[in-house]
């Protein structure tokens, strides 16, 4: 890599010098900002478009995606926070610190739904309709919105020598991100270290694109409100806890060494999973009759 900050080695592609930031009027601006803000506009455009699919009001859609971005924010820092615990009980203004990273895609999920549902309450819309295309635009943002974790040299997994093996400058990453196995696989070229690991930010973004292929297919033939939903709790659900088990910075659910994220993934595949096998079975049962 002669001296390159990162590198996918075995797929002959470096990068000499990787800035995370861009600096406009002296304020630095990062990457990973940038790029979850083009992920949020583009989930938007495409909720708009599949609105106007539906014979829905796109503008509705609008309204519901500043609360449900805001909230989600919100939520993905609080749910790193309450994981992340024995750091922030000593550094509480670290807390508001959402520069220095620190988002859980799960918790902010789930602070969306939650959004989503009061939303829908107030304005006596169908929750499971309006989900089934809210979902598209939050996996599309998820698609765009990992590429930031590449910027940041952060969201990798352990020491690979697999074909997407990626090589990162040891001294642009996190500290609290290196296992033991990987800093043992570390390697020195013309005196500068690299770890070698998994690039998971790069298999989930793949995953969830394979993902949001399916579900503008399978939307056709859903024969129930929500079950776009549940076959996306169903196919990230697997992905991510897949995905999960080879990343080094996993948050671990309290006393117990298993991570947070690959329990939770567990959990949305039997919710979405057992729904689609009710409703399905429930309506085949019925033509039958």
């Amino acid at each position: 890599m002669a001296g390159a900050d990162i590198g996918f080695v075995h797929l002959g592609i470096t990068i000499q010098h990787l800035k995370n930031s861009i600096s406009i009027f002296g304020f630095r601006i990062a990457f990973y900002g940038i790029i979850i803000g083009c992920g949020m506009l583009a989930g938007i455009a495409l909720i708009q478009s599949d609105a106007k699919r539906r014979g829905q009001d796109p503008d509705m859609y609008l309204d519901l995606a500043l609360y449900d971005i805001i909230f989600a924010i919100i939520g993905a820092r609080m749910y790193y926070v309450i994981f992340q615990w024995e750091y922030y009980k000593d550094n509480l203004l670290q807390i508001f610190n959402l520069r220095a990273g620190g988002l859980a895609i799960y918790g902010g999920i789930l602070a969306g739904i939650l959004t989503t549902v009061i939303f829908c309450r107030i304005c006596k819309l169908n929750f499971f309709s309006v989900v089934d295309t809210v979902v598209l635009g939050l996996v599309t943002g998820q698609i765009i919105g990992r590429w930031g974790n590449f910027f940041n040299c952060e969201a990798f997994g352990g020491y690979t020598d697999n074909l997407f093996a990626m090589r990162i400058r040891t001294s642009l990453v996190n500290p609290n991100m290196l296992n033991a196995d990987i800093l043992a696989h570390q390697i020195v070229e013309e005196g500068i270290e690299y770890i070698q690991v998994h690039p998971t930010f790069l298999y989930e973004s793949c995953w969830n694109l394979c993902l949001l292929i399916f579900l503008l297919w399978y939307r056709k033939w859903k024969s129930f409100d929500g079950e776009v939903l549940c076959m996306y709790f169903f196919g990230y659900g697997m992905g991510r806890y897949w995905i999960e088990g080879l990343r080094s910075d996993q948050l671990i659910l309290f006393g117990t060494g298993i991570p947070v994220s690959q329990a939770v993934s567990l959990l949305l595949m039997m919710i979405g999973g057992a729904a689609i096998m009710y409703h399905r079975g429930k309506a085949a049962r019925e033509k039958r009759r």
